[in-house]
């Protein structure tokens, strides 16, 4: 499985906008093959941060998901919004839940 972990940095007067659009991303994104989970958060602690946390089944499908139109307009419309440039991380990963809680 591939994890994506990434946020951006709202300025209250964009914030509004900028929820919306990753709503808009993550609930389009569910629906791409390979998706497993997608969602979009604003940050409890720093309410004008908004945090992404995504699964994929691979590293095709994350590729693929990267090429789509809609996500590389995204991409942009988040940092023209944004003070500080998007931050992404992207990790293989292994489901080791069964094994340490049994």
């Amino acid at each position: 499985m591939i994890l994506i972990t990434g946020h951006v940095i709202m300025n209250p007067e964009n914030a509004t906008r900028m929820i919306a659009l990753g709503a808009e991303h993550s609930a389009r994104s569910r629906g791409e093959a390979g998706c497993l989970a997608h969602h979009c958060h604003v940050d409890v602690e720093d309410t004008m941060r908004l945090v992404f946390v995504e699964e994929w089944e691979s590293i095709d499908a994350v590729r693929a998901h990267f090429a789509v139109p809609a996500s590389a307009a995204f991409v942009a419309e988040m940092r023209a919004l944004s003070p500080q440039p998007p931050v992404i991380r992207i990790y293989a990963a292994e489901d080791v839940t069964a094994k340490l809680m049994g």
